[in-house]
């Protein structure tokens, strides 16, 4: 396997349905990560980076808070590696209602609350290509702010645009 079709990118990042915690996630896809060239690594890697763009809008970052609370960049990191990491139909399904969201499950709970993030999954293959070259590969930020309107905080304006999250997940 020469190049990294988008296809085999999906079919690496994404996590079985177990509602595995986020530490196992990880080392799933660094394993599965260690068996690419360099050159895959790197398409696999442009892949993420790409995808982190696309999901970086105000409409998936109101999902995020009304599911687990996310009031922060780096949380919202955190819950877009989580959302790539559930596989190209439940990503693009949010990109065009992220109220989808909620049919995603199972999702991994810490301390009784649901914790929809996978810290630093973004890194992995990155830091995996460092580790055998002593090079880092180029780090493309998603952007200043995110795309589209910020979401209103309000409870009200919460359970109108996101009402299956809502149900869901607001306490």
């Amino acid at each position: 396997m020469a190049a990294l079709p988008e296809q085999a990118f999906w079919e690496l990042v994404t996590t079985p349905d177990l509602g595995l915690d986020p530490e196992s996630v990880s080392e799933n896809l660094k394993a599965k990560l260690g068996d690419l060239t360099d050159e895959q690594l790197i398409a696999f890697d442009k892949f993420f980076g790409i995808n982190m763009r696309k999901c970086f809008t105000w409409d998936l970052f109101g999902a995020a808070f009304v599911m687990a609370g996310c009031n922060d960049e780096y949380g919202f990191s955190e819950f877009r590696c989580w959302l790539i990491s559930r596989g190209k139909a439940v990503f693009d399904n949010a990109l065009v209602n992220a109220d989808s969201i909620a049919l995603c499950t199972p999702v991994y709970h810490l301390n009784e609350q649901p914790y929809p993030y996978i810290d630093e999954y973004d890194l992995i293959a990155g830091l995996l290509y460092e580790e055998r070259n002593e090079d880092e590969l180029p780090f493309v930020p998603s952007g200043d702010q995110p795309a589209g309107k910020r979401f209103k905080d309000k409870a009200k304006f919460l359970k109108q645009a996101y009402p299956q999250l809502f149900a869901k997940y607001w306490q």
